[in-house]
């Protein structure tokens, strides 16, 4: 199934300075960029045809893919002067590189890669800056037997905070915890048909116009995931995940499971 990722916005609130136009999935997390650990998990899963949607800072991801080093990632023998890989990355994915404008919104970035999609019935889509553990055959399993339009994968509430409830003169009546109210938000992981295009306006918005509209109808469904989900939107949660690569947890990269059952790299 072809993927869809949507990589051209400004990702302000992770930029380190007004010299800073690296885009968001572009950030580092280990040795490689957030939008290699999102690709490496479709591919483990036999999702190797990629159209990125670019935008701004293009060039960046351009040139990373244009100038990749197999050997930060893989084993390798140096003979002869000559290196042989034990283990390749992306040496079997196709990638298309489209530009999609760079104010575009995520539904009109869509809208402008659909000829790519040579009409397939269904394809993945994703924002390329969260990573997650989720069990992606299942989703796409689930949802190939349902009557609907789009699949959207839902995590519980990620927010520290917490929700208080007021009754008359100011007196609190409870205090909740975000992340215990019977809430789901929106996991930046889609399947999709190719209904979806009948609801996306020019210029539109993938989730409020297009799944938005859908829901209204009763063909979008959800996918709940209650395992490993991490978003990317700032420098601390970045920083964070980049942590967790060095220490060895890194639950997301589920390709390395095979080679140590714990999905932590030898």
């Amino acid at each position: 199934m072809k993927v869809v990722l949507f990589c051209g916005g400004y990702g302000l609130r992770m930029r380190a300075g007004a010299n800073d136009d690296i885009p968001k999935p572009m950030a580092m997390v280990g040795p490689r960029p957030l939008i290699w650990h999102v690709m490496r998990y479709y591919a483990h899963f036999g999702h190797k045809e990629f159209i990125l949607c670019l935008g701004y800072g293009a060039h960046h991801i351009k040139e990373f893919f244009l100038t990749y080093e197999e050997t930060t990632s893989n084993d390798f023998v140096l003979r002869g002067g000559r290196t042989e890989l034990l283990s390749t990355d992306i040496a079997d994915w196709t990638i298309t590189f489209a530009q999609t404008g760079i104010e575009s919104p995520i539904g009109e970035r869509l809208r402008r890669v659909r000829h790519h999609l040579d009409g397939d019935e269904m394809f993945l889509a994703n924002y390329a800056d969260v990573l997650t553990d989720a069990p992606l055959p299942e989703m796409i399993e689930k949802f190939s037997r349902r009557d609907a339009g789009a699949s959207m994968m839902v995590v519980p509430p990620q927010s520290s905070f917490h929700c208080v409830e007021l009754g008359q003169d100011g007196l609190v009546g409870g205090i909740t915890a975000v992340s215990e109210l019977p809430l789901w938000e929106n996991g930046g992981y889609f399947v999709l048909r190719q209904e979806i295009f009948d609801h996306i306006p020019e210029n539109g918005d993938l989730v409020a116009d297009g799944c938005g509209q859908l829901a209204k109808r009763g063909r979008l469904v959800a996918h709940q995931h209650r395992g490993f989900w991490k978003p990317t939107d700032t420098v601390k949660e970045r920083a964070a995940l980049d942590e967790a690569y060095a220490r060895g947890d890194r639950p997301w990269a589920v390709w390395e499971r095979e080679r140590t059952g714990t999905g932590v790299s030898a």
